[in-house]
């Protein structure tokens, strides 16, 4: 170590002075005792609340015990941030940390909050080794040093953190409630069990009318540029990876161009504000379901193949057709049809195939305007959360920062 001049009132520690790693073994979860299993996949990223969790009779092999109060980091793949304060005793994935701070040392309330901040995470992603599955041992992670205020100070910072994280999680969960009220709205519109009831017996079937979709909308699928003719810039191709949940993703590293010169030579698959897309292939994963709408900011673009493009009637309006797209009634009939386990896809002739009610276009209105009330007070809640959880990491940033990071 290296040691500058200190903040007044910090002092150095090693990280195994200021916490213990408990390392409690259980070979057989299912006859722990425990009632609650915590993976990494129960884990959000910059957020301590456990939301969800599953029971230790899901899992095999050894996993490690923790106690209320206890810190579950995951210690594979750290650059994912993925931190909980347990509000309960249980079990958890080998993959992670179990950490108890030493009270002598460090506040149980401030250490979660210290290894959110940036200076903690940085450097718990330089000491991880390996490269397909980056991890953090215990003895790298124990002589690492680092410089804390005294207790005193720690506890008025806890006052500050605290409040930014009660703002934070509470939009979190708001934003969360408003996806439970899109899904069930989605639900009532497009039951799942009309749909069984129909395909189970169709000659007995007594319900709402339903139709191809296909009778109503079709699937243009995207045309076959050849890669050898890619352009560095120009118009951007919409690819399947472009596709996110419910957004486009134009990130440098995934992103194609083709000629803007060229362009007239497949005019018909320039693409337009307003057009609804999905992706064909590996259209579900774990964020959800890949279709998007398409915005004027991702415009010009030019449609590639195994995406697909809905091409409307006079009798689907296009935002009826958005509020289905999100049922799951669509999604479980596609799952039914997807196809192949290392690259699963659907094709353009299972999407034209799924069933939907046949409404008037005031009821689809009625419907649509019910889902984009919600889905925009959603949107709201989203950035209004984002903005938290920027503003706490700022806050860990400035107030954990200069005091620490003179080591």
């Amino acid at each position: 170590m290296i040691e500058k001049i200190l903040k007044p009132g910090w002092k150095v520690w090693r990280f195994d002075q200021m916490a213990t790693n408990v390392n409690v073994r259980i070979d057989n979860p299912s006859e722990s005792g425990m009632e609650h299993y915590v993976g990494l996949e129960h884990l959000d990223a910059d957020s301590l609340k456990i939301r969800r969790w599953g029971t230790p009779h899901d899992v095999e092999a050894t996993k490690l015990m923790f106690k209320k109060g206890d810190i579950i980091f995951g210690r594979r793949r750290a650059y994912q941030r993925k931190l909980g304060v347990a509000q309960f005793d249980g079990v958890c994935s080998a993959h992670a940390m179990v950490v108890r701070a030493k009270p002598e040392v460090v506040l149980r309330e401030f250490l979660p909050f210290f290894m959110q901040s940036d200076l903690f995470m940085d450097r718990a992603v330089e000491i991880s080794v390996g490269s397909l599955s980056p991890t953090i041992n215990w003895k790298t992670m124990a002589v690492q040093e680092f410089a804390l205020p005294l207790v005193d100070e720690q506890r008025r910072l806890v006052g500050i953190f605290d409040a930014l994280e009660e703002i934070s999680e509470s939009l979190g969960d708001a934003t969360a409630a408003s996806t439970v009220l899109k899904s069930s709205l989605a639900e009532r519109t497009f039951p799942i069990s009309e749909v069984r009831t129909f395909l189970e017996a169709p000659d007995a079937y007594r319900g709402r009318p339903l139709v191809r979709l296909g009778d109503i909308a079709t699937l243009q699928v995207g045309f076959p540029f050849k890669s050898a003719e890619y352009a560095p810039h120009g118009d951007r191709l919409l690819r399947g990876s472009n596709v996110g949940v419910n957004r486009l993703i134009w990130d440098d590293a995934i992103t194609c161009y083709w000629p803007v010169a060229r362009r007239h030579e497949v005019s018909n698959y320039v693409l337009n504000a307003g057009d609804l897309v999905i992706a064909m292939d590996r259209p579900f994963i774990a964020e959800g379901f890949k279709i998007a709408r398409i915005a004027e900011s991702d415009l010009p673009a030019l449609l590639l193949q195994r995406v697909g493009r809905f091409r409307l009637t006079g009798e689907i309006t296009p935002e009826y057709l958005w509020a289905f797209l999100h049922s799951e009634s669509f999604k479980w009939q596609l799952q039914r049809m997807q196809k192949g386990t290392d690259l699963p896809h659907i094709s353009r002739f299972d999407i034209e195939g799924t069933l939907i009610p046949v409404l008037t276009l005031d009821e689809q209105t009625a419907v649509a305007d019910h889902f984009a009330a919600i889905e925009s007070a959603g949107s709201m809640l989203l950035s209004r959360w984002n903005l938290g959880c920027k503003q706490k990491k700022n806050a860990l940033r400035e107030l954990i920062a200069p005091g620490a990071s003179n080591v």
